[in-house]
């Protein structure tokens, strides 16, 4: 009979060790010990061991690509991230704060896929079936038959009931709410616990006889960071993380994982009271809609990349007087050492003073600006809220500006001049030499400068 010990586990890396520890030695992390009882293996000589069927070895040539077969959900930024719809053998894991719009989302996805003909488990073990069939009636104009809900912690029973009812599709909300019985009284959330939960659930993806496509919700940690192992993210095969604030509408769900599509897609969404809305045109929705001919000072259009996409954004200024020592400093969606020092860049090199000036930079939408290629957008924005003076609507800047005050230029600039030119836009700025020589963009005049001061000088002459 096997011997029952207590072992302490490392909940960030798994690091085993027969006494706790108050600093893990494997990954230097403090208090990230738990207990786990576990049943030692038998020395015994009359033990045997079974062991898994072997697999006949295949050629490369001879193997089915997964990629061709999809199920497209319909939802146009989620099946953008996930390179163009759910991966039939595929398992996915999705993770964010609570109340970002997880179980929301999937809720959704449920739907679309079931309206499709195929048929969708959803396993929670964190909510009640009235929980989860509340929510449904709020954000699904109607149920569909083809939706069957578990509310259980046991993996064991939610695996019966997928060989029962035959699912297409998987949902598993939380991972770390459920438990194997194999692997008691290891409790739930434990790293045996989900990575054994997580590799069974591979198991039934994986099934030559009978594909499935699985999408785990998982927690986040304080640090917001995927909870538990991180062999859990090399198991799978996506890993998706919603972006959000609590107080803001916006919903950037991103790829940071993709097995079957763009490593660093980024999908967006709006949610509302019906749910994850896509925003199927990010460049309409980034910016302000106004009149032709209306100026307003503060205002001016760049475009980022997010993934692949290029997506036309507005910045937006506001630059008063201080009435205080120390000027005001605030970018709401900028970092704000990156704030300063495009503040030190403009008043050195561009010669605009702000020192006695509050400065607060957003951008519409809430769009969070994380690259070098808007940070002449930016300061051309802080100008013309100095000089309350607006840019026309169908300008943008795209470059880089170095502390010399000389413009610099960025990478995948030819793919966001022809995002401007498709949505209108008849004049770009850009840093000399971006383009080699020859290089046209049709209804567009592309204008490419050396310096910060020729920007200004142009703009306003």
């Amino acid at each position: 009979m096997a011997k029952i010990k207590t072992v302490y586990v490392c909940k960030d890396c798994g690091y085993e060790t027969p006494k706790w520890l108050g600093k893990c030695p494997d990954c230097n992390n403090w208090n990230t010990f738990e207990e786990e009882v576990v049943q030692a293996k038998s020395t015994s000589k009359a033990v045997t061991t079974s062991r898994t069927p072997k697999k006949a070895a295949k050629k490369l040539t001879e193997v089915t690509s997964s990629k061709s077969d999809r199920i497209v959900t319909g939802i146009n930024e989620f099946d953008r991230v996930m390179g163009g719809g759910i991966v039939r053998d595929s398992i996915t894991i999705i993770t964010a704060r609570p109340g970002a719009g997880k179980s929301t989302l999937l809720l959704q996805v449920a739907d679309c896929i079931a309206k499709k003909g195929h048929k969708v488990i959803y396993a929670s073990g964190e909510e009640s079936d009235s929980q989860i069939k509340n929510r449904a009636d709020r954000i699904l104009d109607n149920i569909n038959e083809n939706i069957w809900v578990v509310q259980e912690t046991s993996l064991d029973n939610v695996v019966d009931s997928i060989e029962e009812i035959d699912p297409d599709l998987i949902i598993i909300d939380s991972i770390q709410t459920f438990t194997m019985e194999g692997y008691l009284p290891a409790r739930a959330g434990s790293p045996t616990q989900t990575m054994e939960c997580a590799n069974e659930l591979l198991r039934v993806a994986k099934n030559d006889k009978r594909q499935r496509a699985v999408i785990i919700v998982g927690q986040m940690t304080k640090a917001d960071e995927l909870a538990g192992l991180r062999a859990l993210e090399h198991l799978v095969d996506t890993v998706l993380i919603i972006e959000a604030d609590s107080d803001e509408e916006l919903r950037g769900l991103v790829s940071s994982k993709n097995r079957f599509g763009s490593t660093g897609e980024t999908g967006f969404f709006q949610m509302t009271e019906k749910g994850m809305m896509s925003i199927d045109n990010p460049s309409e929705f980034f910016m302000t809609k106004r009149d032709e001919g209306e100026l307003v000072s503060g205002s001016t259009l760049t475009v980022i990349k997010e993934g692949s996409r290029p997506i036309i954004t507005e910045i937006e200024s506001l630059v008063s007087k201080t009435f205080t020592p120390y000027p005001t400093r605030i970018g709401e969606t900028l970092g704000k050492d990156k704030l300063n020092t495009l503040i030190s860049i403009l008043e050195q090199r561009g010669g605009i003073n702000l020192y006695d000036k509050n400065v607060i930079i957003k951008t519409t939408g809430g769009m969070r600006i994380r690259e070098q290629g808007i940070n002449l957008a930016v300061i051309m924005s802080i100008v013309s809220s100095v000089k309350q003076k607006g840019i026309e609507g169908n300008i943008a800047f795209i470059a880089d500006v170095g502390l010399t005050g000389e413009l610099k230029k960025v990478p995948s600039l030819e793919s966001r001049v022809k995002e401007l030119a498709r949505m209108g836009f008849k004049r770009v700025y850009v840093a000399k030499d971006s383009f080699s020589k020859g290089t046209v963009f049709k209804g567009i005049d592309v204008i490419a400068l050396k310096t910060l001061n020729d920007v200004i000088f142009h703009v306003y002459r």
